[in-house]
């Protein structure tokens, strides 16, 4: 998707960057960056210094940057919605009219991207510096104690000390529920990149009618 775009908006000053938050480190994200083949910039974040300092609770998010360096679009689902909640966990199968939301979302979340790349401030999708400001909420104690807790969790992962890193693992999600970043992580790291496993799906249905992605706030 983002090298397709990428290729179509080269006449334009649009540049994509990838942020992959993979706490096993290169060995782990380089297959999927390689089988992409992009020409963009695509990073690496083991520590997930990105998405603290942009407020980043799920992949895939975007923030919309502009060239003056100022946020356009704090983060957001990257054109996600939650119709895969309803797919065959078994097959991986989805109906039609499911299929058909996944498809529109993301259609809408391109083109807003297409406009904004091609008009910038002019575009419908370009929020004011108010805006932005109040869409976007820094960190509360807690949650700055959930990162605490993670990023011990990560050190004591990788130091081969798996039970004392679950512990701090637990606690970041316990201090953030919403990062699903951290959930995540922890899941991918004790079960080696299955990050949608059991645990996850069972964390997803306790949702209950809550979303998984929040809606984005379209113009």
């Amino acid at each position: 998707m983002w090298q397709a775009l990428q290729t179509e908006l080269s006449g334009t000053n649009f540049q994509v960057v990838s942020v992959a938050f993979e706490s096993r480190g290169i060995e782990a994200a380089l297959p999927y960056i390689e089988a992409a083949k992009p020409t963009y910039p695509c990073l690496i974040d083991r520590e997930h210094a990105v998405a603290a300092l942009y407020g980043m609770l799920n992949v895939p998010m975007a923030v919309w940057i502009d060239e003056d360096g100022q946020i356009v679009r704090p983060p957001e689902p990257a054109g996600s919605s939650d119709a895969f909640r309803r797919m065959d966990r078994a097959t991986g199968r989805m109906a039609a009219e499911d299929i058909t939301e996944l498809r529109a979302t993301k259609a809408a979340y391109l083109d807003g991207l297409r406009e904004w790349a091609h008009i910038g401030s002019r575009s419908s999708w370009a929020l004011s510096p108010e805006e932005v400001r109040r869409r976007t909420a820094g960190p509360t104690a807690e949650q700055a104690l959930a990162r605490a807790h993670f990023q011990l969790g990560e050190y004591l992962w990788e130091h081969g000390a798996p039970i004392r890193a679950r512990a701090h693992f637990d606690e970041a999600i316990l201090l953030h529920p919403e990062n699903w970043a951290y959930r995540r992580q922890a899941w991918d790291l004790e079960e080696q990149g299955k990050s949608m496993g059991p645990e996850f799906w069972k964390a997803v249905e306790a949702l209950g009618e809550r979303r998984y992605y929040p809606e984005i706030q379209t113009p």
